[in-house]
This record gives structure tokens, C-alpha cells and sequence, in this order.
């Protein structure tokens, strides 16, 4: 009996070459890119590195140490305890202002922006176009150009050197509405509105059950971008804002760096509460970076 015997085709030096390139070509921008990566990261928290290192010193220290590694003599509780009662606590006073300002606007305002950009977005109506032109030119005004109008405008209004002087500017995000329209366009599926409809959900329940839902993942950008803007903003309260007791907290702490010429310790309490004012930032980013995980994920799976 005979047997037949098929032999597989060798493969070419050339194949083996390709190949042998393009695993190299693709080693090699794994690591340009784990490199990119490393040095994006490093920007970042190297700066986050330095204030719980100086925050850690006290005022001779900080001067007379390296300045990124700690000093013998660890201080940072006791700096802490300086920040939280100097002036009868008035860093707490600063922190609560901030978390109003911050805290309320940035709710307020991403509600707001939602609810325009998903009716920008969903219902056609003469001059929906031209708004949102108007909203897109908002985007490119910057804040800083708007905070003397706004003075004048709260100023003939009684306004000025109150809380609402702060509040109620933070309560617009142009870029939050232009980014929900965005968004509810690309994800709130007509089909879905149209079946809510058919079984007798009003408007206002099919955006509230239906479109905040969907738009979560544009909603937590939306809420960070703001959050971080309102808390960081310096300019508008300084415009605004004459009583310390009203200031947030990026005013506060400017006021006390620019008594360091005069009173050195003032160093200490100036780094203890920038490490204190970035608590509340890594706590959010924290908490809400599994809703962007939660909307990337959501079409994958049925």
C-alpha cells in the first residue's frame, strides 16, 4: 500500500523578514509610546509630588532642604492644624465658599447645559442654528473678558461682594451645552423617543428617564470641566469679592502668599492649603471616572 505523503510549503526568508520588521516597527512604537506616556504622567504629578513635599516643611526647612525629597523634621500635621486655625479658621470659611461656588455651580450648570443641548439637539424649531452659533461664540469668549461687564452689571444690580456675585456666572457653561449637543445628536436614538411617546411619557419625563441616562457620560465631563474651572477661578472673585469672609478658596490663598515678604510662616500655611484645596479634585476624579468607563462600555454588550 502506498502512502502519499503532502508536505507543508517552507516559508520564505523573505515572509520571515516582514515579519521580523513589522514585530520590530511595532516594538519599537510601544515604547515611544509607553515613553510619551510616562512623561505625560511625570508633568503631572510631579507638581502634586512637590506640594505634599513642601507642605511637609516648615519655613527654614523649605528653603534650606532638596526641595523634592522630605525634610528630617516632618511637619505636615502640624502645618495642617496651622492652616484649619489661623484667623479663627477662616481656611474652612474659603473651603465651604468654594464648595458652594463649585459645588452648586457646577450642578446647576451641567443640568442646564443638558437640558439645552439635548432640545438643541432633538427638537427642530426656527433659529435653533442660529442659538447655537451664538452658544459656539460663547466657547470662544474667555472668562477673564467678561468679569469687568459682569462687575458693572451686579454692581447697578446691589449685587457685587455677595455670594450670587460669584454664583450665578458660574451657572453657564457654553461649552457644557455645546458639548451635550453634541453628544445627545450622536447617542439619543430618535426611534427611543418616538416609543416613549407612544406609551404617554410627557417631555419632561422622557428627557429626565430617558436622555439624562444616556448623556451621563457628556454630564460628568460636563460637571468636572466645571468644577475645576469654578474652584480654580481666581479672577472673577476678585473682581467681584471685597469681604474675605466671601472669598474661595484660589483668593484666600493668594492673600496669604503675598504676605510672605512680611511673615515667612505664611509659607507654611500658603503649601498646607494648596495640598488641602486639591483633596476635593482627586476625590471627584476619583469617584466619577467609572460613569466614562460605564458610558464607553455601553453599546458593546446587549
Amino acid at each position: 500500500m502506498s502512502t502519499t505523503t503532502v508536505s507543508k510549503p517552507a516559508r520564505t526568508a523573505g515572509s520571515n523578514d516582514h515579519s521580523n520588521r513589522s514585530a520590530g516597527r511595532s516594538a519599537g512604537m510601544t515604547i515611544v509610546v509607553t515613553g510619551l506616556l510616562v512623561i505625560v504622567a511625570l508633568y503631572f504629578i510631579v507638581p502634586v509630588y512637590w506640594v505634599l513635599v513642601a507642605a511637609s516643611k516648615t519655613s527654614e526647612d523649605l528653603f534650606s532642604t532638596f526641595g523634592f525629597w522630605f525634610a528630617p523634621n516632618f511637619a505636615l500635621w502640624e502645618n495642617l492644624t496651622q492652616v484649619v486655625t489661623y484667623d479663627n479658621g477662616i481656611f474652612v470659611r474659603w473651603f465651604l465658599n468654594s464648595v458652594l461656588y463649585a459645588g452648586v455651580g457646577s450642578l446647576i450648570a451641567t443640568y442646564l447645559a443638558a437640558a439645552g443641548g439635548y432640545a438643541l439637539a432633538k427638537y427642530k424649531f426656527k433659529g435653533s442654528n442660529l442659538i447655537f452659533g451664538i452658544i459656539l461664540g460663547g466657547v470662544l469668549v474667555p472668562g477673564t473678558a467678561t468679569a469687568l461687564p459682569l462687575f458693572l452689571l451686579f454692581s447697578q444690580l446691589g449685587m457685587a461682594n455677595t455670594y450670587w456675585s460669584v454664583l450665578i456666572p458660574s451657572l453657564v457653561s457654553p461649552f457644557g451645552l455645546f458639548l451635550c449637543r453634541i453628544y445627545a445628536d450622536a447617542t439619543v436614538d430618535d426611534a427611543l423617543l418616538e416609543a416613549a411617546r407612544l406609551d404617554g411619557a410627557s417631555e419632561l419625563r422622557i428627557f429626565h428617564t430617558i436622555g439624562l441616562n444616556i448623556l451621563t457620560p457628556a454630564l460628568v465631563t460636563v460637571f468636572l470641566f466645571q468644577l475645576i474651572g469654578i474652584w480654580n477661578n481666581y479672577f472673577l472673585p476678585l473682581v467681584m469679592l471685597a469681604d474675605s469672609q466671601l472669598y474661595p478658596i484660589t483668593l484666600g490663598l493668594n492673600n496669604w502668599l503675598s504676605q510672605v515678604d512680611r511673615l515667612p510662616e505664611f509659607y507654611e500655611l500658603t503649601t498646607g492649603g494648596v495640598l488641602l484645596s486639591t483633596i476635593p479634585l482627586v476625590i471627584a476624579m476619583v469617584v466619577l471616572q467609572r460613569f466614562w468607563r460605564g458610558g464607553l462600555t455601553e453599546g458593546a454588550v446587549k
